[in-house]
């Protein structure tokens, strides 16, 4: 297991929320410390000589819809081409594929993590490092979150997904973790650490029948807050050392859902023709689980400190960021990418760029949305004045 040891024992759903102060306070001891270095053999992420640092987000791939026709083979041809048009030309430093990898209820069951080797292939292709969320569709009848992540890590040698430790993240939502960024790889500690968080959704297999929870399990709010007392803790206050956070999860959460209504097309530019309803954000496809993600959220705006933006996917039709109000953080929807997946007319196919000008998180960052072509729209900065 990568991370931290979980000191929740099974069925406990607040044993981490109730570790001591002090037990947080006190030396961390050498076992966390190498937790905290959780990538020891593989390269460390950092920023450029000067200073920037690029991440490009592919979302909604949606690969391997109807193999026994034509036209879903072509789709995901057509998302293969849009990957290395877009990773040849916008030379990222980093990659995020967040979520919808695969369309795992319309695709074989005999072959379904096969497809991610056809989806890390432009990645491997360009040898830049990338990492995964999962989404409802990538729990489903055929395929299950955590088989994407066990074929990913072993077909891609830059992939730096990994799985939380047992006990946190629930039934079918492994796929939560953290990624430091080092402005210099022979820094001691991280300047920037990217938080992935699994949604879950979708259907359990085998028979894509019963529904899995879509909403970040609430026993990764309690993790959250172990982690970043972990990394307080050996590194220092994460806003007396500046250091900065951006968080990805593939179904937004729910507070967004009361945010679009009071968009402003020159505040807040890009797409937006999805109208969110029941199952567009976490803990709305059922009624009686509204508000079930509130753990995970307020956990993640209380805990991780110097939070650039909260980063989803899952809505194909919308690509806006805005700031919300309640927790006064800053949201922003992906470009859906991939040639699978529902769509409309003029909403093309494309990527969300995403640039640090600085490692000090007060400098804020610049986003857009690229499409395959080239053309680009929704270019805004996020930094303390962002509405």
């Amino acid at each position: 297991m990568r991370g931290v040891k979980n000191p929740r024992s099974p069925g406990c759903s607040s044993c981490v929320d109730n570790l001591s102060l002090e037990s947080l306070a006190a030396p961390v001891p050498q076992q966390q410390l190498l937790a905290l270095d959780p990538y020891p053999n593989k390269p460390r992420i950092t920023f450029r000589p000067d200073g920037t640092f690029k991440i490009t987000v592919f979302s909604d791939l949606h690969y391997g819809e109807n193999p026994w026709d034509d036209w879903g083979p072509i789709q995901d041809i057509n998302s293969a081409r849009l990957m290395r048009t877009v990773l040849s030309s916008e030379n990222p430093d980093f990659v995020v594929l967040n979520g919808d990898l695969i369309t795992g209820e319309n695709t074989f069951r005999e072959n379904s993590t096969s497809l991610i080797d056809e989806i890390v292939a432009p990645l491997n292709e360009a040898k830049i490092p990338f990492s995964s969320t999962h989404g409802n569709h990538d729990n489903q009848a055929n395929i299950s979150h955590i088989e994407e992540i066990y074929r990913e890590q072993r077909v891609a040698p830059l992939s730096y997904t990994r799985t939380a430790p047992s006990g946190i993240g629930g039934q079918n939502g492994p796929g939560t973790y953290w990624i430091p960024v080092y402005t210099r790889a022979s820094d001691r500690t991280p300047s920037l650490i990217l938080w992935f968080f699994d949604s879950r959704g979708g259907f359990f297999e085998p028979t894509g029948s019963e529904p899995v929870p879509d909403w970040v399990d609430d026993t990764v709010a309690g993790w959250i807050r172990q982690q970043t007392a972990f990394m307080n803790a050996a590194w220092g206050p994460a806003e007396n050392m500046s250091r900065g956070a951006l968080a990805f999860v593939h179904i937004p959460p729910h507070v967004i859902q009361n945010i679009q209504p009071t968009l402003n097309s020159t505040r807040n530019p890009g797409l937006n023709a999805d109208e969110l309803g029941a199952g567009s954000t976490q803990a709305t496809s059922d009624p009686s689980s509204a508000g079930k993600d509130q753990a995970f959220w307020d956990a993640l705006n209380r805990h991780v400190k110097n939070l650039h933006a909260v980063i989803s996917g899952h809505d194909h039709g919308n690509e806006w960021c805005v700031r919300e109000p309640t927790k006064n953080v800053i949201f922003c929807f992906d470009k859906h990418s991939g040639y699978g997946g529902y769509s409309g007319t003029g909403w093309g196919h494309g990527v969300r760029n995403i640039v640090f000008t600085s490692p000090d998180p007060k400098e804020g960052l610049d986003t857009w949305i690229r499409l395959e072509d080239g053309e680009t729209r929704a270019r805004v900065k996020l930094d303390a004045s962002y509405q």
